[in-house]
């Protein structure tokens, strides 16, 4: 007779600030998914080549999956690379409370910001005080709604996404990949 445990396992979605962006903290997805499954983590699996990592796991306590898998990252590749962690459901309560209609407008320029906490203290003005006319920016909870209708590049509120300005961690997707993580993570968790 055969018994089989049913653990419960939460699908995340873990998002990888500055690797693989402008030849800056180049990570092979490869290495990072059979580094992730080392750590027992289950389901891993990736999303393009800018650290985005879709898997399962029934560590429930956030910080100490956030400080393995930095940790983790840093022992083998000897970067200083910070994590964002959403889960499934957040992830869809994200996409929900976007007040920004993405109907209305390119899902490429449309992005979103995720924060691993609060805003610091300023950082909202500051934020704001440093968009365009075109571009549009909205607070939610732990992400902040954007959009650069004319690009980001040369953006200087794009470029305040940092955590030197607004106090946290903050790495940024857009629309599409943030629909994608969703869709990945929703798989996994069955």
């Amino acid at each position: 007779m055969r018994v089989s445990y049913s653990f419960s396992m939460t699908a995340f979605i873990c998002l990888l600030r500055g690797v693989n962006v402008g030849g800056n903290k180049m990570l092979k997805m490869d290495s990072l998914k059979k580094l992730f499954s080392s750590l027992g983590l289950e389901d891993v699996s990736t999303y393009l080549q800018s650290g985005n990592i879709v898997f399962r796991s029934d560590v429930t306590d956030r910080a100490v999956l956030v400080r393995k898998i930095e940790e983790a990252i840093r022992k083998a590749t000897a970067l200083d690379v910070r994590i964002i962690l959403r889960t499934a459901a957040e992830m869809k309560k994200v996409i929900a409370a976007n007040p920004l209609d993405p109907v209305e407008r390119n899902p490429k320029a449309l992005l979103v910001a995720f924060l691993n906490g609060d805003l610091g203290k300023g950082a909202k003005e500051l934020l704001s005080g440093l968009k365009i006319a075109s571009e549009e920016i909205q607070f939610g909870n732990r992400e902040i709604y954007l959009y650069f209708p004319e690009g980001i590049a040369g953006s200087k509120l794009s470029n305040a996404l940092t955590e030197k300005k607004v106090g946290v961690t903050v790495t940024a997707r857009n629309w599409n990949t943030v629909n994608a993580l969703l869709t990945m993570a929703e798989e996994v968790e069955g």
